[in-house]
């Protein structure tokens, strides 16, 4: 069938009129972006100049763009060093039973809120939930400590009165990866409920309504309509989680090591720490980091691979 000479076929410069109509509809939305681009472009891309750190001598006299390369270097004395692979296993393994064990709870927490009826109960749940994330870790890390101290610690009060033995939970390399993982979900789980919650708004009342004719209790519910409901959110929080697995965090792990703990304690972050800002050695901790990065990016994109040969959303195609 013939075109008719009144349709119109687009044109560059059409298309370009009607993108600017566009952004000028949406101008407000747009000036809302510009702080956030701001501070994305200054704090995020203009400081990765740095990493020609990784493979130069630095020197603060000469600067980034006057120190000498030294090529791999620094890397043949990263993957030479003893300490490294001891920084690399604690991490992973710190990193990969944080992930076993905190991953599920703000999935459990988010059905529990869910199935609650009393709205006050409800709001009230929530906020208390909420609360730590928005504590310091210096904050939090002090409450931690005054708990589990062996003098006057509540933890061990309620141990030594049951007629145990008070335990060194703050010096004891056994249970070092407990407290932080502990810790940590007590700081964060709250807060992972939000986007659970709002995932679990999306799903048609209209499903559970059906399975209640069909006689499906709440238990079968949840399992056939909410969890596949929100099945989608999961894998993305799951892709982000294994993207984060080389990352521990700096603050929590600084403020409850010590000599006693040093051995299970010392990670990425703290390393980088020791080796770069006390030690000086600027260009083999940028090596450090590079290298934890480059990891943190290939499990982003493995796992974002998995999950689209598995038929799940994924963050590209």
């Amino acid at each position: 069938m013939e075109k008719t000479i009144n349709q119109r076929v687009p044109t560059p410069l059409t298309k370009r009129t009607s993108l600017k109509r566009y952004i000028w509809k949406k101008r407000w939305l747009y000036l809302m972006c510009i702080p956030g681009l701001v501070y994305l472009i200054l704090f995020h891309y203009v400081p990765m100049y740095g990493i020609m750190m990784a493979f130069q001598n630095f020197s603060f006299k000469k600067g980034i763009f006057g120190s000498p390369f030294n090529n791999f270097a620094n890397f043949q004395e990263l993957f030479g060093s003893q300490i490294f692979y001891r920084v690399l296993r604690n991490s992973l393994f710190l990193s990969v039973t944080r992930l076993i064990f905190s991953f599920p709870v703000p999935i459990i927490l988010a059905l529990l809120i869910n199935e609650i009826r009393c709205k006050a109960f409800k709001r009230t749940a929530q906020t208390l939930m909420y609360l730590p994330h928005f504590l310091s870790w210096v904050v939090l890390g002090g409450i931690v400590v005054n708990m589990l101290s062996m003098t006057d610690g509540l933890v061990n009060d309620l141990i030594a009165a049951s007629g145990g033995e008070k335990i060194n939970f703050l010096g004891s390399v056994d249970w070092f990866r407990t407290v932080i993982i502990g810790s940590h979900i007590w700081k964060e789980a709250g807060w992972g409920t939000i986007i659970y919650l709002s995932a679990l708004t999306a799903i048609n009342p209209e499903y559970y309504e059906a399975a209640k004719v069909d006689g499906a209790n709440r238990f079968q519910q949840t399992l056939y309509i909410t969890l596949p409901g929100i099945s989608g959110t999961i894998v993305i929080m799951l892709i982000l989680a294994i993207g984060g697995l080389m990352n521990n965090g700096f603050e929590q792990i600084f403020l409850f090591k010590n000599n006693l703990n040093q051995s299970v304690a010392e990670v990425f972050e703290t390393y980088v720490y020791q080796v770069g800002i006390a030690g000086g050695r600027y260009s083999y901790s940028t090596a450090v980091g590079l290298f934890k990065n480059v990891v943190g990016a290939v499990l982003v994109f493995s796992s974002n691979l998995i999950a689209q040969k598995l038929g799940q959303p994924s963050f590209y195609s």
